[in-house]
């Protein structure tokens, strides 16, 4: 591993995880067109650290209301035990804290599927089909009128839809960015509030995933020799993640959201083609 090689690591990383083009479904592709095979076992805490990068860009862009979802938290739950509770309407951080929650709760079923997933991995053809739905699920979401809910306004029946598209979306070649925000559209978010609501309601879920990896890649043991190499890396994935949601959420306040449909369909025909034809 050189400096170079993790620069273009924490570079994919940052672009991937963010960008709805499908993050797996790319890996996956790459593993069945070119027999590429999971990440080495000396890299695996390179890989976790990775993803701890992009989730602090995450927490860069959203500092705020991260703050404030954890004071609300810590208020919500002082309020259930104190005589004082009231009966209005909590503030919009405290209800983005349960709305987050909810929608986090549709994940725990896909763990009981995740043999099943796995397999998907191994068919160029079901990545390249998911990859073709991205497509049009941001093609049609972008195409739908402004919606209005924020974190006051938004429903239980809201964070479960928009949940449940974040569990389906752990099926290779449908991106999760792209899913959940384009589910958050369609429930009538308003653009600005489903962008922030999909990366923060990932937060849980990529913190869950990086410890159970982390046991893993710790057992399996790194060279502590290479760690300013990897720490390039997690900078790099941190910068270039942050610009990355930047991206994203300049493009869906402009309108421009479905022009990631175009490169998600290119890339879903082409792989079709190739494993039909490959087969």
């Amino acid at each position: 591993m050189t400096y170079l090689m993790s620069v273009i690591m924490g570079a994919i990383q940052g672009v991937a995880e963010f960008l709805p083009i499908s993050s797996s479904g790319h890996l996956a592709l790459f593993q069945a067109f070119f027999g590429m095979k999971d990440v080495e076992a000396e890299h695996m805490f390179f890989a976790v650290l990775l993803h701890f990068g992009t989730f602090i860009s995450v927490c860069i862009v959203y500092w705020r209301d991260i703050v404030d979802m954890v004071r609300e938290f810590f208020l919500g739950i002082a309020a259930l035990f104190s005589k004082k509770e009231g009966r209005g309407t909590p503030p919009p951080a405290r209800r983005l804290v349960m709305l987050i929650i909810i929608a986090t709760l549709p994940l725990f079923v896909m763990v009981f599927l995740k043999d099943y997933i796995a397999v998907l991995f191994q068919s160029s053809i079901m990545v390249s089909i998911a990859l073709l739905v991205t497509g049009f699920l941001l093609f049609f979401a972008d195409r739908l009128p402004k919606g209005h809910k924020t974190a006051k306004n938004a429903t239980v029946k809201d964070a479960v839809v928009v949940g449940v598209a974040q569990a389906i979306a752990v099926i290779p070649g449908l991106s999760r960015s792209g899913t959940t925000i384009s589910a958050g559209m369609f429930q009538g978010f308003d653009r600005g509030f489903a962008v922030r609501f999909s990366f923060l309601m990932s937060l849980p879920a990529v913190l869950g995933a990086n410890v159970l990896e982390l046991k893993d890649a710790i057992e399996v043991g790194f060279d502590f020799s290479l760690l300013p190499v990897y720490l390039v890396g997690v900078l790099t994935a941190t910068l270039v993640g942050y610009f990355s949601i930047r991206l994203v959420k300049s493009m869906a306040d402009k309108g421009k959201f479905g022009k990631f449909a175009y490169y998600c369909w290119a890339v879903g025909a082409i792989s079709l083609i190739a494993g039909i034809i490959l087969r």
